[in-house]
Parts: C-alpha cells; structure tokens; sequence
C-alpha cells in the first residue's frame, strides 16, 4: 500500500514538496502489475487491426517460422479445436496459409501470407512503440537489466510453456 511523505518542520502549505514515497512492490505484484501494462499494449494494438491477443501472438510465433498446430497450441496454451478455429479465422483473412506437412501427411503447417507478415510487422512496429513510451523513464542499463532478466526468466521455462510472440 502506497505510504505518503509527512511535511517535516518548518515546512509550510503550498511549498513543494519531494513526490510521495511508495513502498516497494513484491516480485509477484510487480510482474502482474508490468503484465497489464504490457497486455493492455498489445490489447490496443491489436484493436486497432481488428485482432485479439490471442491472434496477436499467432502472427507473432509465425514471424520468423511455419509451424504445426500441436506446436501453436503447445505456444498458445490451446486445444485442438480451439486452435483449428483460430486459425481457421486467421485463414479467412488472409492472414495465414495451411499446407501439408513435408514430414507427416496427415498434418499441416501453418505460415504467414505475404498479408499476414505485413500486417505483423506493422503489428510489430506498434508494439515496439508502445513499450518504448512505457520504458521512458527507465535507463538504458535498466532496459537492458529488466531484458536480461526477462529472458532468463523465459529460458527456464519448460519447453512449451512460454509463448515466442
């Protein structure tokens, strides 16, 4: 809970005074806490290109790899029809392309349309902004402590259980 600073003697009304203090937040708050901000960026973004999160991460695995549907719903955290529908909407679009799997012919993979990848990188690039604005008042060390950490937290993730987008 937020604590307040008490004017100390010989301070009087309407002088300034130092910003409040706040007390620092646990792990579990302060990584809840970035998620939403984070969550609500992606949120806006995605709005503004009529997508979900959920689709926003879709495009955002399928960036730099085709994959199949076990792995998408591995990355997604979705079953089997859930991921047929989201990418049968995705599909609908134009933002993505089935094929048969080289390796298994009863699968399929899935990779971006020319669409799809432009409108991921615009995606991308909307993002990238929005976190920037959010990382204002952090220090280029800071940035790059708060990277490191992220990642390492990312890394000790089973595989599978943290999403590529």
């Amino acid at each position: 809970m937020p604590t307040t600073a008490h004017p100390t003697e010989g301070e009087g009304e309407g002088e300034e005074h130092d910003a409040p203090s706040v007390a620092p937040l646990s792990t579990t708050d302060a990584l809840v806490q970035l998620s939403f901000l984070i969550q609500g960026a992606l949120s806006v973004a995605g709005a503004e290109h009529d997508l979900s999160i959920t689709q926003i991460r879709l495009l955002g695995i399928l960036r730099d790899r085709q994959a199949g549907m076990l792995e998408l719903a591995g990355h997604l955290g979705l079953d089997k029809s859930s991921m047929t529908g989201l990418v049968s909407r995705a599909e609908k679009r134009g933002l993505v392309r089935r094929a048969p799997s080289p390796r298994d012919g009863r699968a399929v993979v899935v990779t971006l349309s020319p669409l799809g990848r432009q409108l991921t990188e615009r995606c991308a690039a909307e993002i990238g902004r929005r976190v920037d604005c959010l990382m204002e008042r952090v220090s280029h060390a800071q940035r790059a402590q708060l990277t490191e950490l992220a990642t390492a937290l990312l890394r000790a993730q089973p595989t599978g259980a943290a999403s590529s987008a």
